[in-house]
C-alpha cells in the first residue's frame, strides 16, 4: 500500500459510543502500520478515555497493545453497567446519588491518572477532551498545559448514573456526547489542518418499525448525534480542512452497552480501517 501523504498537523478525532470503543484501537493499529499517526488527539466520551490512554502511553506498538489490553479485560465493562434509558431519566430529574463516579475515579487513578497529572506530563502528541457544559450550552476542552487530566477524562465521561457531573468554574459539566459526539470543530479549533474521524455511531442500532420509549430516545440520540456530525463537517471542510470519517460498524449492530465483544470488535475496526485506507480515505 502506497504512503499517503496527508496535511499537517494532522489530528485524529475519536468519537463516544460506549462498548464500540473497541472498534477504535484496532482502527488506531490500521493506521499505525500504514505509517499515519497523529500530531493531535481529540477525544470525546469512550472515545477521550481511548485517546487519553493511547496518548499516556505512547503512539507506537507499546502503547497500542496497552490500550487493546484493557479492552480486553473486564475492567471497562464494570465501569459501565447496564441500565435502562428510564433509569436514565429518573437519575437526571435530582435521583443522581453525591458519590456517583467514585468507582471510576478509582478505576482511573488505578490505571496511572493520577491527581497530580497534567496535560504537559503528555509528550509527543497533542491531547484535548471534549466535555458538554450545560451551563452555557456550549463544548468545553480540556487540553491546556496546566489541565488536569483526570479532571478532563472525568468531565469526557460524565455520564450519569455512572459519573456525576462535573462542576468547576461556574461550569456544569457531561459526557462530551451530548453536544459534540465527534468532535471536529474542536480539532479545528486547535489547529488541526486535515482530520481523520473515527465515528461509532449506529443508525442499526434500533428497528425502524420499533416502538417504546426506549427505541424512541436511542433513535433520538443518534440522529441528533448525525446531524451535529454532518454540520461539524462540513463547517471545517468550508475552512478548507479536509475531513476523512472513517464509519467503524461491524456486520451486526453492537449496543453501546454491550462489553462482551471487545476482541472481535478490534479486529473488525482493523479490519474497517485497513480497507479504508486500501480504496482512499473518502472526504
Amino acid at each position: 500500500m502506497a504512503r499517503i501523504e496527508l496535511q499537517r498537523p494532522l489530528a485524529f478525532v475519536l468519537g463516544g459510543g460506549g462498548a464500540r470503543g473497541a472498534f477504535q484501537a484496532g482502527a488506531l493499529r490500521a493506521l499505525f502500520e500504514a505509517g499515519i499517526k497523529p500530531d493531535i488527539l481529540v477525544g470525546t466520551s469512550i472515545g477521550g478515555l481511548n485517546a487519553a490512554y493511547l496518548a499516556l502511553h505512547g503512539l507506537d506498538d507499546a502503547g497500542l497493545m496497552a490500550l487493546e489490553a484493557q479492552w480486553k479485560t473486564p475492567g471497562i465493562s464494570r465501569l459501565f453497567p447496564t441500565y435502562s434509558p428510564y433509569i436514565l431519566m429518573r437519575v437526571l430529574f435530582n435521583r443522581l446519588g453525591l458519590h456517583a463516579g467514585k468507582h471510576v475515579r478509582a478505576y482511573y487513578e488505578t490505571h496511572g491518572i493520577t491527581p497530580d497529572l497534567h496535560f504537559s506530563d503528555i509528550a509527543g502528541v497533542k491531547l484535548y477532551l471534549v466535555a458538554s457544559d450545560l451551563n452555557t450550552g456550549t463544548v468545553a476542552s480540556f487540553g491546556e498545559p496546566e489541565d488536569s487530566l483526570l479532571q478532563g477524562i472525568m468531565a469526557t465521561t460524565a455520564l450519569p448514573p455512572w459519573v456525576h457531573p462535573l462542576e468547576t468554574d461556574g461550569k456544569f459539566l457531561i459526557d462530551g456526547g451530548a453536544m459534540s459526539n465527534l468532535p471536529i470543530e474542536v480539532a479545528y479549533r486547535k489547529g488541526a489542518r486535515e482530520i481523520i474521524a473515527l465515528d461509532l455511531s449506529d443508525m442499526r442500532d434500533i428497528a425502524v418499525d420499533a416502538h417504546g420509549f426506549s427505541p424512541f430516545y436511542t433513535r433520538f440520540m443518534t440522529s441528533t448525534d448525525k446531524r451535529l456530525r454532518d454540520l461539524e463537517t462540513a463547517l471545517v471542510q468550508a475552512h478548507g480542512v479536509p475531513v476523512h470519517t472513517i464509519e467503524l460498524r461491524g456486520e451486526e449492530p453492537l449496543s453501546i452497552l454491550d462489553f462482551n465483544h471487545a476482541v472481535p470488535a478490534i479486529a473488525q475496526g482493523y479490519s474497517i480501517t485497513k480497507h479504508a485506507l486500501e480504496h482512499g480515505l473518502e472526504r
